[in-house]
């Protein structure tokens, strides 16, 4: 979709459809040449209760009259949830092109938002169906029209917003189709960054032995997936990412029960939001340094599977009894949280649908994060708030610490007990950080069918807005 930001009036854009919001409590700020917006809200067919749409004809253009609800609550992810209607209501006119005027006295990340909630809205994921016969018509051009210059803002969320659609591409690929290889030949696309590539024979020479026991179930060639991105004139902390990456989660030996298990092509969310975050980086050119790991690879049963009760020993040196080959996913981050360390990141961040659990705990609203400095956690957290990708954080704790001991060896991936599970995970990882801040973003709640209104079925690309947001604020 092509994103652009004018001074132009709405009607004096080549859109063939314009969106105005109107605020509880107020009245059309520019109407048509006909007066037929307000008119529209006086007859009561347009409501400005949050989300609500009315059409109108006038100026030969249609006209979109949104509800925005009460202007004191009016945020960035409202404006998301606003453009998805619109954009919806668009669609179904058959627009080709929909200019947006930003409302009144708002903050400029409201015309980030409104980008975004279009952009995402419109995506869609129908490459492996037959084409219709009629093509529908596809929103090519979306403009936002306001009174001062909006054009960094919506150049920004227009990247953004496009490296989740890629992020959802990813997520929504079938596992024959996304292996670790193309994981890894998709990296290589990126532009502005530099990436290293170790397959199973590299693992194994770096010491990741826990990754390595996970990899080797499946004939799918493993990735060792490093990205460097270094910004014009960067300073701050190196941030370090850390995806789990897992193409596929059958749960090894450990095997899942057949429902949902398709789902598990999802596993490798957190990887994805890490690959594309950084692309979106570079793109934006932010003056910062980051080193991306990604830790790629299927979880199957077969012959050569990693089996409960083996002991396996990590990049760190630990060893760890694997009682449950479906916790795969620690084992896989734990070694790619070594590595970052040791790429020289200065502060952690690993993203993963790690539990069960942590959709239990929070469902599909928040995220959990967990981590070892306050300071660090609270920046992280304020960047989910800015992109209404929240998190909520769960406390670690000494005697949640005791239940990931291992009687064998150092550790164990899954205590018998289940209590706590998705800080338990925390908790494992936590070993593997040394003494640099780090958060631990559980996102297996948020990651697909996240019921947003600009994300409601498939995968969501959770994450990519949050760590760009993150990038940008150090």
């Amino acid at each position: 979709m092509r994103v652009t930001a004018t001074t132009d009036g709405p009607s004096d854009t080549p859109a063939d459809t314009v969106a105005v919001g109107v605020f509880d409590g107020e009245d059309v700020a520019h109407d048509t040449s006909g007066g037929e917006l307000q008119a529209l809200l006086d007859s009561g067919e347009a409501r400005r209760s949050f989300k609500h749409v009315a059409l109108a004809h006038a100026d030969g253009k249609r006209w979109l009259v949104v509800g925005l609800g009460a202007r004191d609550g009016f945020d960035a992810e409202r404006a998301r949830i606003a453009a998805a209607a619109a954009q919806r209501r668009a669609g179904e006119l058959g627009s080709r092109s929909l200019c947006w005027e930003l409302p009144h006295h708002v903050a400029d990340d409201v015309a980030g938002g409104l980008v975004e909630g279009t952009v995402l809205a419109a995506y869609r994921f129908e490459r492996f169906k037959e084409p219709p016969e009629e093509a529908p018509a596809v929103l090519g051009d979306l403009a936002i029209s306001a009174h001062h210059d909006v054009g960094e803002a919506v150049r920004r969320a227009s990247v953004v917003a496009e490296a989740v659609n890629a992020c959802r591409d990813l997520q929504n690929a079938p596992a024959n189709e996304l292996t670790p290889t193309r994981l890894a030949e998709r990296a290589r696309e990126l532009a502005g960054v530099d990436v290293e590539v170790d397959g199973r024979e590299g693992i194994v020479a770096r010491g990741m032995g826990a990754f390595a026991a996970v990899a080797q179930g499946t004939h799918e060639e493993p990735a060792l997936i490093t990205v460097r991105y270094d910004g014009p004139g960067a300073n701050g902390p190196v941030l370090g990412l850390v995806g789990k990456a897992v193409t596929f989660d059958s749960g090894g030996i450990s095997i899942k029960p057949g429902a949902k298990m398709s789902e598990m092509k999802f596993d490798m969310s957190g990887g994805a939001a890490v690959l594309e975050a950084v692309g979106a980086i570079a793109r934006l050119e932010l003056p910062v340094r980051v080193v991306a790991v990604i830790g790629a690879t299927e979880n199957l049963p077969s012959g050569h599977s990693v089996k409960p009760g083996d002991i396996v020993r990590t990049k760190e040196g630990l060893t760890v009894e694997v009682n449950n080959t479906d916790a795969e996913g620690r084992l896989v981050l734990c070694d790619c949280l070594a590595h970052a360390r040791e790429q020289g990141a200065e502060r952690l961040v690993d993203v993963a649908t790690l539990t069960g659990g942590i959709v239990v705990a929070l469902g599909s609203t928040y995220a959990g994060v967990m981590g070892t400095d306050d300071d660090w956690i609270e920046r992280v957290v304020a960047a989910g708030d800015a992109t209404g990708e929240q998190l909520w954080r769960l406390p670690l704790h000494d005697e949640y610490a005791e239940l990931v001991k291992g009687r064998y060896g150092d550790l164990n991936n899954a205590p018998e007990e289940r209590k706590a599970s998705s800080i338990v995970g925390g908790e494992f990882l936590r070993r593997f950080t040394g003494d640099v801040p780090w958060a631990h973003l559980d996102i297996a709640g948020v990651a697909w069918d996240r019921g947003r209104a600009y994300a409601e079925k498939g995968g969501s690309g959770f994450g990519v807005r949050l760590l760009v947001e993150l990038a940008r604020s150090i």
